[in-house]
Protein backbone atom coordinates (compact mmCIF):
# COMPACT_ATOMS: atom_id res chain seq x y z
CA UNK A 1 0.00 0.00 0.00
CA UNK A 2 1.44 3.40 -1.10
CA UNK A 3 2.34 5.61 2.09
CA UNK A 4 -0.08 8.41 1.23
CA UNK A 5 -2.73 5.83 1.02
CA UNK A 6 -2.03 4.32 4.19
CA UNK A 7 -1.83 7.24 6.10
CA UNK A 8 -5.43 8.62 4.64
CA UNK A 9 -6.37 5.06 5.87
CA UNK A 10 -5.02 5.64 9.40
CA UNK A 11 -6.95 8.99 9.60
CA UNK A 12 -9.87 7.67 8.63
CA UNK A 13 -9.76 4.90 11.09
CA UNK A 14 -8.81 7.39 14.01
CA UNK A 15 -11.46 9.95 13.13
CA UNK A 16 -14.29 7.17 13.31
CA UNK A 17 -13.17 5.94 16.26
CA UNK A 18 -14.86 8.70 18.94
CA UNK A 19 -18.44 7.67 17.01
CA UNK A 20 -18.02 3.97 18.09
CA UNK A 21 -16.57 4.56 22.01
CA UNK A 22 -18.62 3.73 24.64
CA UNK A 23 -16.24 5.70 27.24
CA UNK A 24 -18.40 8.22 28.96
CA UNK A 25 -16.33 11.72 28.73
CA UNK A 26 -19.10 13.80 30.84
CA UNK A 27 -17.40 15.16 33.91
CA UNK A 28 -20.80 15.66 35.64
CA UNK A 29 -22.17 12.42 35.76
CA UNK A 30 -24.37 10.44 32.81
CA UNK A 31 -28.29 10.63 35.03
CA UNK A 32 -30.53 12.65 33.13
CA UNK A 33 -31.95 14.40 36.12
CA UNK A 34 -34.80 16.99 35.60
CA UNK A 35 -33.55 20.40 35.78
CA UNK A 36 -36.87 22.70 37.51
CA UNK A 37 -37.63 25.35 34.54
CA UNK A 38 -38.97 27.81 37.34
CA UNK A 39 -36.50 30.33 38.65
CA UNK A 40 -35.90 30.24 42.48
CA UNK A 41 -37.85 31.85 44.88
CA UNK A 42 -40.83 32.94 42.18
CA UNK A 43 -44.55 32.43 41.42
CA UNK A 44 -45.61 31.24 38.11
CA UNK A 45 -48.27 33.03 36.72
CA UNK A 46 -50.18 31.38 33.58
CA UNK A 47 -52.55 33.79 31.75
CA UNK A 48 -55.28 33.61 29.12
CA UNK A 49 -53.51 31.84 25.83
CA UNK A 50 -51.30 29.93 27.77
CA UNK A 51 -49.22 32.95 27.97
CA UNK A 52 -47.22 32.85 31.45
CA UNK A 53 -44.11 35.00 33.69
CA UNK A 54 -42.61 34.53 36.86
CA UNK A 55 -42.41 37.15 39.79
CA UNK A 56 -40.12 37.19 42.69
CA UNK A 57 -41.07 39.39 45.22
CA UNK A 58 -37.85 41.69 46.98
CA UNK A 59 -37.60 44.40 49.42
CA UNK A 60 -40.80 43.20 51.68
CA UNK A 61 -42.79 43.50 48.53
CA UNK A 62 -41.15 46.90 47.61
CA UNK A 63 -40.67 45.32 44.24
CA UNK A 64 -41.21 42.90 41.94
CA UNK A 65 -38.91 40.80 39.86
CA UNK A 66 -40.72 40.67 36.38
CA UNK A 67 -38.94 37.47 34.73
CA UNK A 68 -39.34 37.02 31.24
CA UNK A 69 -38.05 33.95 29.51
CA UNK A 70 -35.31 35.88 27.86
CA UNK A 71 -34.36 39.13 30.14
CA UNK A 72 -35.70 40.32 33.59
CA UNK A 73 -37.31 43.93 35.13
CA UNK A 74 -37.00 45.34 38.42
CA UNK A 75 -41.05 46.86 38.69
CA UNK A 76 -41.01 49.19 41.66
CA UNK A 77 -44.15 49.30 43.66
CA UNK A 78 -46.30 52.38 42.65
CA UNK A 79 -46.65 55.99 44.85
CA UNK A 80 -50.25 55.55 44.71
CA UNK A 81 -49.35 51.99 46.86
CA UNK A 82 -51.85 49.21 46.51
CA UNK A 83 -50.08 45.95 44.58
CA UNK A 84 -49.39 48.00 41.19
CA UNK A 85 -45.81 47.66 40.28
CA UNK A 86 -44.41 49.90 37.22
CA UNK A 87 -41.00 50.64 35.02
CA UNK A 88 -41.84 52.82 32.61
CA UNK A 89 -44.45 51.03 29.85
CA UNK A 90 -44.41 48.06 31.80
CA UNK A 91 -47.35 47.63 34.55
CA UNK A 92 -47.96 44.31 36.50
CA UNK A 93 -50.78 44.52 38.69
CA UNK A 94 -51.59 41.83 41.23
CA UNK A 95 -54.18 40.55 42.12
CA UNK A 96 -54.86 36.89 43.08
CA UNK A 97 -56.16 35.02 40.14
CA UNK A 98 -57.03 38.44 38.26
CA UNK A 99 -53.27 39.79 37.96
CA UNK A 100 -52.34 41.85 35.12
CA UNK A 101 -49.30 42.71 33.30
CA UNK A 102 -49.22 45.26 30.17
CA UNK A 103 -45.76 45.34 28.87
CA UNK A 104 -46.17 48.35 26.69
CA UNK A 105 -49.03 48.33 23.62
CA UNK A 106 -47.96 44.99 22.19
CA UNK A 107 -47.97 42.39 25.03
CA UNK A 108 -50.51 42.21 26.95
CA UNK A 109 -51.00 39.39 29.71
CA UNK A 110 -54.96 39.06 31.63
CA UNK A 111 -56.83 36.77 33.67
CA UNK A 112 -53.30 35.37 35.48
CA UNK A 113 -53.41 33.18 37.88
CA UNK A 114 -50.65 32.57 40.84
CA UNK A 115 -49.23 28.70 39.78
CA UNK A 116 -49.33 27.01 43.89
CA UNK A 117 -46.24 24.95 44.22
CA UNK A 118 -47.24 21.39 45.62
CA UNK A 119 -44.84 20.33 49.15
CA UNK A 120 -42.06 18.19 48.43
Amino acid sequence: MPTKLRTLFFISVLAGLPACSSVNLNPFGSGSKEQSLTPQNSTEYVCEGNKNFYVRMLNNGSDAWLIYPDHEVNLPKAADGGNRYVSGAIVLVINGADTTLNDGEKIAYTACKPQVKAPK
